[in-house]
Parts: C-alpha cells; structure tokens; sequence
C-alpha cells in the first residue's frame, strides 16, 4: 500500500486516517500487508522508531539517477513501513507546501516517490496487489504499465487506486513531462493530458486495474459533470473497474466510553456525561453555560466544498432560533475572516477557534448536540460518523459519504440516526435544522434518536472485508 501520509507518522487529512487504519486492519483479516511512505521531515524518528533498513534503491528522474536509503518501522507494532529518505525531496516544513502555497517541485517529487514506490516492491518481492492512494502515488500504476520494460518482475501485480477527493488531481505543466521518462505518446486526452497540462490522478485513473473511492454515493457523483471535476468521462468510461467502499472509523480513538480528551466518559445506557461534556465545551469557548440551549459543533477545514457560503448566508437567522454554535478549524482567509467576524457580533451564542487541535475536536464531538456539515460535496466524511458514536446528531447535505452514513430520523418509527437535506440551498437547509430542533425539543424522542445514532457501526472491519473481496476478484480468486 502507496500513501504519501499515514497516522501517526503524518497527516494533514483524512487520507492519513485510512492509510494508517486500514493497513493494520486488512493485517488481522490474513493479509500480508506492506506500507510505503515518504521519510518526512515532521516524521519523529526516535519516537517511532525508524531505523536504517540495511539497503538501498536507485530511482530514475528525468535524465538522472537518485540512489536513496531506505527507513523502516511499524504501524501499530505489526504492519511494517518502508520510507525512502530522500532529503532533496522530503527534508522540508510540510507535506506538500507552506502557507504560502504547494511546493513548486511537487512534480518532480511524487514522480519521485512512485517510481520508489515500484523500487521498493520490486526488492521486496512482487506483490499479489499495489494499492495506491490519491494523485501523490498514481503515477505508480501508470509507470507500471507504460514503462514495463523497467520493471519485469511486478509484471502479474495488480493496482488499485483509490481516490479520496477527486477535486485533487495533481496537474502540473507540460514541461515538466521529461520527469516522467515516458513515451511523449502517452501525453494525448485519453491518457496523461489535461488541458495543457500533465494529471497525475488521470494517469492512475487510466492504467490501474481497479478503482476505488470512499463512498458508494460519491462513486456515483463522480461520473457526473457536476463533480467530476473534468474527469467524470474518464470515470464513466471505467465505471466497471469503479467501487465505492465507504472509510472506516477507529473507535479505539473515537468513543465517548473511553474518550481521554473529555470532561466525562459516557455510554448510551449512560448519558449523563454528556452534560458534563456540554457544560465543558460552552466554557471553553466563553460561551453561557445553559444545559437546554441547542448547541451546534462544526469541526471543518474552512473551504467552500464544506458549506461555509451556505453557513454564513443561514446564521443571522439561525441565531435567532436562540441556539448556541462552536467552531474549529483554519483554511481560506475569507472564511477564517467571515467565522472570526460573526464570533465577534454574536459573542454570546457563537465560539470560533482558527485553528486544528485535536483535543478540542475531541470535546466539540462529545459536548455538542448537533454536528452540522452542509457540504457542497463530500467523498466519505469521517465527523458525522464520530458523531454518531458520541450521540451528537448529524445534520448533514444529502451527498457522498454524508448520504450513505446518515439515516433521516422518523420520530413516528423511531427509526434514522440524523437529518438530511437536498438542496443545496438555505431554505433547505433551515427546514432541516427546524426539523432537528423540533425532535430536540421532545426529550423522549431525542434519547431515542441518540441511543439509534450511538449504535451505528462504521469500523473498518466490513470495509477491510470489501477490499479483500476487490483483492481477491483481480486475482481471479
């Protein structure tokens, strides 16, 4: 398995929590699974333990050859991680840029590490399947197939790509193709072209033998135009090798039973910790300490895929319903700025946190009521999910992941675990939190609503199964 980040040696997003997850899990179900990753510079060393793996490779770039020492440790003290130590490459502040932007080599870095990818399975010894994650790693089945001659003995491997935001694709400028060392005839629409420039993502979506996304709805969505981002033929001609297999949720790290970051553990045949919680979340945004307010969390990059146009068009009249809102997060100055405004006219009922900590995500998916997310798109989402687990009901957008996850409440059955809408509007989205404030309102109907949403059960293990299942099918098993 190829990622270019992975819990808890990095991260900057939710791909992080499926390649540090999955691996481990896919382990226990009987695979014989391997990791490779970029040796980082935020990766600790001494804390996880890398150590020299006693051999080295040599990758081809451009018109040179960049010979690389070879790291390793373990994932969860069982799954064992390659890292090519590359310092021209990987010594760096950040993943993959500054605040100031991404870093102008990008593409000469991931062509880089997909070529090491293959470097590393080749010494290793072919593997039954590679499978590669997003556009910093699709190049790999791309080099695999295109450039064969370079690589005999991964011929009979299979790839799987898997793709997590299809708004992220990785294009970089035609100039940039000699890093690639492929044909010039590879560079055409049906292949590595897009609009002048060279796609990363659209090479793996082109050569792997199957692909993957995070949700069953999303892998619908993609072939459509309106979020397939300029791919969506592409994906519709290879909707046959296109799954959707939702993410899974550790509940090892999210579980109010045993939650280390919260003021009280709690269960659902145990609520009251959750008042605690509450209590404990409106201090630590100064907000009043009133048990029966509504109070609405958010736990967001800041970006205009997450809703945030749609949030700040609803509030003033949201707040007027007597509701209180926290919000955690950083990411486009104009919604830093817009959040940060409304926390100042509204100081007594809206908390604003610019910033990611993972303490105060923690608290904010325990102390809340509500988790709202009216995502314009969303390939899986992973809070409304931990929201589930906490008894902080979703209300989401019915699209990708937030659709498949979520089950519209129906007081009259009792049955659902949160509240959706459709349209991508604000009376749409006003309905649906009158809607969730109305149930709320009617503690007997709630405590039911919140024991259906804290029994879900999103763990990686029926999506470790449905990937074996994919495994198995391309080595006709």
């Amino acid at each position: 398995m190829a990622a270019s980040e992975a819990v808890p040696l990095a991260k900057t997003g939710g791909l992080a929590d499926v390649a540090g997850a999955l691996p481990g899990v896919l382990q226990a179900a009987g695979a014989d699974v391997t990791v490779v990753l970029p040796a980082y510079r935020a990766i600790n060393r001494e804390r996880f333990g890398l150590q020299p793996a006693g051999w080295s490779i040599t990758v081809p770039v451009g018109n040179r050859e960049v010979s690389v020492e070879i790291l390793t440790t373990k994932l969860a003290g069982a799954v064992p991680v390659y890292l090519p130590c590359a310092d021209a490459y990987f010594d760096r502040d950040g993943l993959y840029g500054t605040a100031a932007g991404d870093f102008l080599d990008n593409a000469e870095r991931f062509a880089f590490f997909a070529r090491a990818v293959l470097a590393i399975a080749a010494h290793l010894g072919a593997p039954a399947v590679l499978h590669c994650h997003d556009w910093q790693t699709a190049l790999a089945p791309a080099f695999l197939r295109a450039d064969a001659a370079r690589y005999p003995t991964l011929a009979a491997t299979k790839t799987v790509l898997t793709i997590h935001n299809l708004a992220y694709q990785g294009l970089f400028w035609n100039a940039d193709w000699h890093l690639l060392i492929l044909d010039r005839r590879y560079y055409n629409p049906e292949q590595l072209e897009f609009y002048g420039k060279i796609n990363y993502l659209k090479a793996g979506m082109v050569f792997a033998d199957a692909l993957t996304t995070v949700s069953r709805k999303y892998a619908e969505e993609i072939q459509t135009e309106e979020f397939g981002h300029g791919l969506a033929g592409v994906l519709r001609a290879r909707r046959r090798a296109l799954t959707g297999i939702l993410n899974g949720v550790d509940y090892r790290e999210w579980s109010p039973e045993h939650d280390p970051h919260i003021a009280a553990r709690y269960s659902a045949n145990d609520l009251a910790g959750k008042a605690a919680c509450k209590a404990d979340l409106q201090r630590l945004f100064g907000l009043p300490v009133e048990p029966k307010r509504p109070l609405l969390g958010i736990v967001s990059r800041l970006a205009a895929q997450k809703g945030f146009d749609l949030l700040a068009e609803a509030l003033p009249v949201l707040l007027r319903r007597k509701l209180q809102l926290v919000v955690l997060g950083s990411g486009d100055a104009q919604y830093q700025d817009l959040l940060a405004a409304l926390g100042r006219r509204f100081a007594k009922q809206v908390g604003v946190r610019i910033a990611f900590d993972n303490t105060i995500a923690h608290q904010i998916e325990a102390g809340a009521d509500m988790f709202l997310m009216p995502s314009r798109y969303e390939p899986c989402g992973l809070n409304q999910i931990y929201s589930l687990r906490y008894g902080t009901i979703p209300v989401v957008r019915a699209t990708g992941g937030l659709d498949d996850t979520i089950s519209e409440f129906e007081p009259a059955a009792g049955t659902g675990t949160g509240f959706k809408f459709s349209d991508y509007s604000v009376p749409a989205l006003l309905d649906c939190l009158g809607r969730a404030l109305s149930c709320y309102r009617r503690p007997a109907q709630w405590r039911i609503l919140m024991q259906n949403a804290m029994a879900a059960d999103f763990s990686w293990a029926r999506s470790a199964q449905q990937y074996l299942q994919l495994y198995r099918g391309l080595l006709g098993r």
